[in-house]
């Protein structure tokens, strides 16, 4: 594990885009309400990491989650003798293509062992997203999801369900930002009208107005998480003009101020 690790740190050192998030702390993290928009896999390769209202599920170093998505689900990263360390990997619908997907059903995680020949596998795909230009990424994610289900977890099928249209909206805002998308425009980007999007995203439990919000909490997680962007320019990235309207509101989501999360990586 410490081979894959090192190869995941050199590889994040590089500020390019790549296929895949790290995520670490140094002190523990108690996140509430973190929405997972597309399925996910997290490989924890340092420290715990507990998820549910009660913590009823324990992903130790040298294990793996795989998570259906959900539009809030408590979350402790805890660090061991060394820091909280995971690799997080979001897969898209197209990731599936040519898959035997099977019927969606209510189980929301799959859990294991990251085996010898599953870290092998990471460890390629980690090395390859420094090269490979963004097109075959999703083919290397393919290669991640038919491991583990040649591993034995191939119920992870059947927690894809269908291409969602809030996925699409999701992605939209993430890109293109919050405020100057009109309700016109996000329609003709999607082909369709006012009342089909609405009636869609209905059909699937969702309004705009909450796409929206999962959109930008989660980018906002994301970016503390991940970068050293200042609280006021990651408020801004999220729609907020106000620093101190971004605190309330995050800390009305997560439990937690920005500036309480980014504590938890650095030394006192």
């Amino acid at each position: 594990m410490e081979d894959l690790l090192n190869t995941i740190q050199y590889s994040a050192s590089n500020n390019s885009e790549r296929p895949f998030t790290v995520y670490s702390s140094i002190k523990e993290q108690v996140l509430l309400n973190v929405p997972v928009v597309k399925p996910l896999l997290i490989i924890v390769l340092s420290g715990e990491k507990q998820l549910g209202k009660n913590n009823e599920l324990i992903c130790n170093s040298g294990e793996f989650i795989f998570l259906s998505d959900s539009p809030a689900i408590n979350m402790r990263n805890i660090p061991k003798d060394k820091e909280y360390f995971a690799l997080l990997i979001e897969f898209e619908f197209q990731d599936f293509n040519g898959l035997q997907v099977r019927g969606f059903n209510s189980k929301k995680y799959c859990s294991g062992s990251v085996e010898t020949i599953l870290e092998r596998c990471l460890k390629q795909f980690v090395e390859s997203s420094q090269w490979a230009p963004k097109q075959l990424w999703s083919l290397r994610k393919r290669e991640i999801i038919e491991l583990l289900c040649h591993m034995g977890h191939a119920e992870i099928l059947s927690m894809v369900g269908n291409h969602k249209v809030s996925h699409q909206l999701h992605d939209i805002f993430c890109k293109q930002g919050f405020d100057r998308l009109t309700i016109n425009n996000i329609c003709s980007q999607l082909a369709m009208s006012e009342s089909t999007l609405r009636r869609k995203l209905k059909s699937e439990g969702a309004t705009l107005q909450e796409v929206k919000d999962q959109a930008r909490w989660g980018l906002g997680l994301h970016l503390l998480q991940t970068t050293n962007n200042s609280i006021g320019v990651i408020s801004e990235m999220c729609g907020y003009q106000s620093q101190s309207r971004f605190t309330e509101r995050f800390k009305l989501r997560f439990g937690l101020t920005p500036t309480e999360l980014r504590k938890t990586k650095v030394t006192d």
